[in-house]
């Protein structure tokens, strides 16, 4: 069959002269008419950057050096800006990662789809109107004709990126390139998103381009699997094939890592036979009718974001709490914390309530309850350095002397498997999985017994990811640490889990032990999440 987008010897540098940096190093690759090709690679592999190159939409530090680039018998390198003007949008659609930055915030949803189509399709304003509502029943909006009359911010991340795939494929294209098009998405939503994305390209013959860092993803939607490691090529086939059996190292690494692809437990891959047993077989956590309300819903008018939740944690095992967002889950861990209070019901900690503690009785607690959160760019100072920002529990207790502190702070991150080298650093001249670490570092650094884990790898890549949850593994067997881990998804959920509590809509609809959620689920709901693990269509 003839490709319908032919790329050759694509070379893309970022920067000029002596300090241009190649992203970018010969690539080159087929689309055929019809086809799903995934192009899967870690953050900085240069995926982004080819899918961007090949619409001609690079940034302006970002320059071509070589190569080709023909789409359905048209050099897009040698094509005019009025060519790649008709061709981006009308021939070529384009689903960006971020919905929150790629529409625009002044202008109602339903005039973003028309848009699109009064330029490339040349329709009158109330026909562009009409096709855009219809449009937007197409990609599965509920309510199209409401939800066309709302700006960007009135709808949830999920609604928002179908409006972009609406916005993709309004003009029929033969081929729609989708950049990152659900990495922000809770499980269901992404998988929702993905069928409608795959159901219009069967539906109009389309050809996609799916830039992905989830081979879970990839296994689950693509003919051909395309990984790119550094700017390169390092393997391309079957997606069946490259899955089975994969030649390349890193593409190895990647199958192992992506948790729907690995059903085992951590704590089984690690061999970790002599976790330390609990000192007592009473509960560390005992959560009791555990209730928050927000706004209105105070007064009765709305419903309440955790509602009479109860469980408990066993000393020194993981107990995970898994919904999408707005289900609850990190409202109910920052009660347990105690960073808000809670409206009713009680918290017991190793015995005692902790439910009303206050002043110093709760600044004493901090010292063994910590927590660690999804974004550790956000939460870790960028004005200080890694030593001072491990250091600060330790400064804050008055823990030993500024020369034990700054042993202590070595030896931490040691345990985090970070080198001393990084001390002097700041937050931003690290990668996503070593600030994470330094996070986990800080809040080992009181030795606390309870560490709260608030989506603490949904930011970073799966093989990062797998890093980070095979050294939680660890610490846990070598400190004898108990977790409170907060996820949206099941796949993460899976391989690091005790028990299990699914949340929904502020209740816990199910909870049991890991292996009986996975076996034999009982809620719908249950059973909806398992369903959207990546790589389970594989």
């Amino acid at each position: 069959m003839t490709a319908l987008l032919r790329v050759s010897d694509l070379r893309v540098d970022y920067g000029s002269g002596r300090r241009a940096n190649p992203a970018v190093r010969g690539v080159s690759l087929e689309v055929a008419p019809g086809e799903i090709v995934a192009v899967v690679g870690e953050s900085g592999s240069g995926k982004s950057t080819i899918a961007h190159a090949l619409v001609r939409l690079l940034p302006g530090e970002a320059h071509i050096r070589g190569g080709s680039i023909v789409f359905d018998g048209t050099d897009l390198m040698k094509a005019s800006t009025a060519t790649l003007r008709r061709i981006r949008g009308g021939r070529i659609g384009f689903v960006p990662q971020d919905p929150s930055h790629s529409l625009n915030p002044l202008m109602r949803v339903g005039e973003q789809v028309a848009e699109t189509l009064r330029r490339h399709r040349r329709l009158s304003r109330a026909d562009a109107a009409a096709r855009a509502v219809e449009i937007l029943r197409e990609v599965g909006i509920p309510d199209p004709e409401l939800r066309a009359s709302q700006y960007p911010h009135e709808l949830s991340g999920g609604l928002r990126q179908r409006v972009l795939i609406g916005i993709a494929w309004a003009c029929e294209p033969a081929l729609v390139i989708a950049d990152e098009p659900t990495s922000a998405l809770d499980a269901t939503v992404q998988r929702h998103v993905l069928d409608r994305m795959q159901a219009l390209a069967r539906a109009h013959g389309t050809a996609v381009l799916l830039v992905t860092h989830d081979l879970a993803v990839a296994a689950d939607r693509a003919d051909r699997i395309i990984v790119v490691e550094k700017g390169e090529i390092v393997e391309a086939g079957v997606a069946r094939d490259v899955l089975s059996a994969p030649q390349n190292g890193y593409t190895r690494r990647l199958v192992a890592a992506a948790p729907g692809l690995n059903s085992e437990r951590l704590q089984s891959r690690l061999n970790v036979v002599d976790r330390m047993q609990p000192s007592s077989p009473e509960p560390l956590v005992v959560v009791s009718g555990l209730t928050k309300t927000y706004g209105s819903a105070r007064s009765g008018g709305g419903a309440p974001a955790v509602d009479r939740a109860e469980f408990s944690i066993a000393r020194g095992s993981t107990f995970s709490l898994v919904g999408e967002s707005g289900s609850g889950k990190s409202t109910t861990a920052r009660m347990v914390a105690r960073i808000i209070g809670a409206d009713e019901g009680s918290i017991v900690f190793d015995g005692a309530d902790i439910t009303t503690l206050s002043g110093e009785p709760l600044r004493q607690l901090r010292r063994r309850i910590q927590v660690v959160y999804q974004n550790p760019f956000g939460s870790l100072d960028p004005r200080m350095t890694v030593e001072r920002l491990v250091a600060e529990p330790l400064r804050a207790f008055g823990v030993g002397t500024a020369k034990e502190r700054s042993a202590t702070v070595r030896e931490l991150l040691g345990q985090v498997r970070l080198n001393a080298d990084l001390l002097g650093r700041r937050p931003a001249q690290l990668s996503g999985g070593q600030r994470q670490r330094v996070a986990i570092a800080r809040a080992l650094a009181l030795r606390p017994e309870l560490v709260v884990l608030d989506e603490p790898v949904s930011a970073l890549d799966v093989s990062v990811q797998e890093q980070v949850l095979r050294l939680l593994v660890e610490l846990q067997a070598e400190f004898g640490l108990t977790y409170l881990f907060i996820s949206h998804d099941l796949g993460v959920i899976r391989q690091i889990s005790d028990r299990i509590a699914v949340m929904k809509d502020g209740r816990i609809v199910e909870q049991a032990d890991a292996a009986r959620i996975f076996a034999d689920a009982e809620h719908p709901y249950t059973r909806e999440l398992i369903g959207a693990i990546p790589g389970r269509l594989a």
